[in-house]
C-alpha cells in the first residue's frame, strides 16, 4: 500500500480562460485514463497530493487551482461566480482533451463538478462529489426568508467592503500553520503543515498571506434557482458518490432528500469526520474511492 506521507511532486502547466491564465498540477501517465481532482474554495490543488500519489499508478491527474485560488490568476473585477467556475471547469477539460474523464471533487469544487456532469453527462464517466450540494434545504428556507432585493443589496455591501479589506499577514509560517489547524482540529501536524507551505505566499515584507484573493471571502451574486441546480443533477447519467463527514456542518443529502434527485446516486457518510473528510478519514475514503472507481460494489 502507497505510504501517503511520501510525496512525490507533480508538474505544473496552466490553460487559458476568459483572459486568465489558470494553473494546474499534473500527475501520473498521460496516456492513462483522465482523473479530475477539484478542491473546494480557499484551497488549492495541493491539497489532494496524498490522493492523487496513491492514484497516480492508474490515471493521468488532473488538479486545477480555481480562479483566485492557489497559483491561479485573480480576477482583475472579483468575479467568482459559479458560471465563471463552470466555464473555466468546461476550458481545461475541453482543451486538455480529456473526455471522457472521472471526477473528485470537494466542496465548492463538488457544486461546479456537478453542474459540469449535468450539462455534460457524455463526458464524465463517474463522480465522486465531497460535500459538494451547497446548503441544505433547511438553509435555503432560511435565507429565502430575506427578500431577494435585501440579499443583492447586501452583496453589493460586501464586495464594497472587500475592496478595502488588506490581506491578513502573518510573521512567521508557524503562525500560518497554527490558523491552518484552528480551521480543521482533524489535520495531523504533517499534512496541515504540508497545506500551508503550498497555501501562502511569502511578502517583500518577509512576512506570509494566503494565497487566495480576499473577495472569495464574499459569496457571488444570486445564483441559478434551486430548482435549476436540481434539473442539472437529474441530468447526471454517470454513477455518482456522494460522501459525507458525520460532524461536519453539511446535511447529509440522503437524509434531506436531494439525493433521490440523482439518477445512480450513493451515499456514504464517514465516521469522525469534517467538512475535509479525505484528509480525516484519508485510508476510509480512499478505499470507497478505489472501488467506486473500478466499478466495484461498496463494503458491507
Amino acid at each position: 500500500m502507497t505510504d501517503p506521507t511520501r510525496l512525490a511532486g507533480p508538474t505544473s502547466h496552466s490553460f487559458m480562460s476568459q483572459r486568465l491564465k489558470l494553473h494546474y498540477a499534473a500527475w501520473g501517465n498521460p496516456e492513462a485514463p483522465p482523473l479530475l481532482l477539484l478542491h473546494g474554495g480557499r484551497d488549492h490543488c495541493r491539497s489532494w497530493d496524498w490522493v492523487a500519489q496513491r492514484l497516480a499508478d492508474r490515471y493521468h491527474i488532473i488538479c486545477p487551482d480555481l480562479r483566485g485560488h492557489g497559483d491561479s490568476a485573480w480576477s482583475p473585477d472579483g468575479d467568482y461566480s459559479m458560471a465563471s467556475y463552470l466555464y473555466d471547469l468546461a476550458q481545461v477539460i475541453h482543451q486538455l482533451k480529456l473526455a471522457p474523464l472521472s471526477i473528485i471533487a470537494h466542496s465548492l469544487g463538488g457544486n461546479i463538478a456537478l453542474r459540469y456532469t449535468g450539462l455534460y453527462p457524455e463526458n464524465v464517466s463517474r463522480i465522486v462529489a465531497i460535500e459538494g450540494l451547497g446548503p441544505s434545504p433547511r438553509m435555503i428556507a432560511e435565507r429565502e426568508k430575506t427578500p431577494f432585493s435585501d440579499r443583492l443589496r447586501g452583496w453589493i455591501d460586501e464586495k464594497r467592503q472587500a475592496a478595502g479589506r488588506q490581506p491578513r499577514r502573518y510573521p512567521t509560517l508557524e503562525e500560518a500553520l497554527e490558523r491552518m489547524k484552528s480551521e480543521n482540529t482533524y489535520l495531523t501536524d504533517e499534512q496541515a503543515r504540508h497545506l500551508t507551505a503550498h497555501g501562502v505566499s511569502q511578502n517583500e515584507d518577509g512576512t506570509f498571506s494566503w494565497k487566495f484573493d480576499n473577495y472569495l471571502r464574499v459569496w457571488s451574486a444570486p445564483d441559478i434557482s434551486h430548482e435549476q441546480v436540481a434539473e442539472l443533477w437529474r441530468a447526471i447519467r454517470c454513477p455518482t458518490l456522494l460522501c459525507y463527514g458525520e460532524k461536519s456542518w453539511a446535511s447529509n443529502p440522503e437524509k434531506d432528500g436531494r439525493a433521490a434527485l440523482f439518477q445512480d446516486a450513493r451515499t456514504v457518510s464517514f465516521p469522525d469526520a469534517g467538512h475535509w473528510l479525505h484528509h480525516d478519514r484519508f485510508e476510509m475514503f480512499m478505499d470507497e474511492v478505489e472501488r467506486f472507481l473500478d466499478g466495484g460494489q461498496p463494503a458491507n
